[in-house]
């Protein structure tokens, strides 16, 4: 019994990650103001731009370095990711195009740019079969050496990739920069009031597109910790499913706090995983089990409006394109 609930832990922890990263990055963009649908997109651009930078290296050296692996497929994963994001931010602050409208286009586009490359790649090498970056994986998997040695807690809280622990370090830090710094409150204050910011001497502009610039690269990590740990260098067309917008989900659902949405994540993803957990159900009972993340959120929208606190509401401003010109 113990060693089940130990192992759903740690399968919830894996399943969260790459939603905490994506929730992170929409919690620094939305705290800007930006709503950005667009996050499900990115994280799929951010995990096939790791595997072509990957795939590019292994393909061109004869014997792979661990450190090289990761380096090369985490500098093509974050420079796919700021694109996309530059793409949203270069729309919608200097376009001033529609928020809601520009992120969804960036996400369909997301996804099919992940799939066609998916789906294309080996192509254009002449080779065939799937792609499978075996070297590449087992670096980004490999866990901490003391991890085996702490017998049952080892196994289930220290056996993670370095990308599992990077997420919570950014969600801590990002949370502490958000409450504690001037930066932090320049942005909540342009999250806020745009408008009073801009009249205090705040480059609402260039914060915004920052803001927007990071969040997506934060979210992009989400897509390469997908393939590279949780599918150890494979890929998969429309393997991601809807984790892209769980991520959003979590951000309500951890009202906006960087920390909260550590567990929220958590959360989030043993309630993704539990009907394997649940002997005996039907596949009709497996999909109404995973609809659970979402009526939870609901739930959780619901009651915050219905309570009006200020602190559990989201930025004023957001979604909501700012026009210098009618302050």
């Amino acid at each position: 019994m113990l060693s089940t609930i130990a192992s759903f832990i740690n399968a919830a922890i894996i399943q969260g990650i790459p939603l905490l990263f994506g929730s992170i990055g929409e919690i620094i963009t939305e705290k800007s103001g930006n709503l950005n649908l667009g996050i499900p997109g990115i994280m799929y651009v951010g995990g096939i731009s790791g595997i072509i930078g990957g795939y590019i290296y292994e393909h061109s050296v004869e014997k792979t370095v661990p450190i090289l692996c990761i380096l090369v497929s985490l500098c093509a994963s974050l420079i796919g990711s700021a694109l996309m994001s530059l793409i949203y931010a270069f729309l919608t602050q200097t376009l001033k195009a529609n928020q809601n409208v520009t992120g969804l286009a960036l996400t369909t586009f997301g996804v099919g740019v992940g799939n066609f490359f998916g789906g294309s790649l080996l192509k254009f090498f002449n080779e065939s079969g799937s792609i499978s970056l075996l070297d590449t994986g087992l670096a980004y998997k490999k866990a901490l050496p003391f991890a085996s040695k702490l017998g049952l807690f080892g196994n289930t809280f220290l056996s993670f990739g370095f990308l599992a622990y990077t997420a919570i370090i950014i969600a801590i830090v990002s949370s502490i920069i958000l409450n504690k710094t001037k930066v932090g409150l320049n942005l909540r204050a342009i999250g806020e009031n745009p408008a009073t910011a801009d009249a205090a001497g705040i480059n609402v502009n260039r914060y915004k597109y920052l803001s927007t610039l990071i969040g997506g690269m934060i979210a992009g990590l989400g897509g390469l910790y997908f393939v590279m740990d949780y599918t150890a260098g494979a890929w998969t067309n429309n393997g991601f499913g809807d984790r892209g917008w769980l991520a959003i989900a979590i951000v309500i659902f951890a009202l906006w706090k960087p920390k909260s949405a550590i567990l929220s994540s958590f959360i989030f993803g043993g309630l993704y995983i539990i009907c394997v957990y649940i002997p005996g159900l039907s596949s009709s009972s497996k999909e109404i089990i995973k609809m659970l993340p979402y009526l939870v959120t609901i739930i959780v929208l619901v009651v915050i409006s219905a309570r009006k606190k200020k602190e559990h509401q989201p930025p004023q401003s957001l979604g909501l394109t700012y026009f210098r010109e009618e302050r």
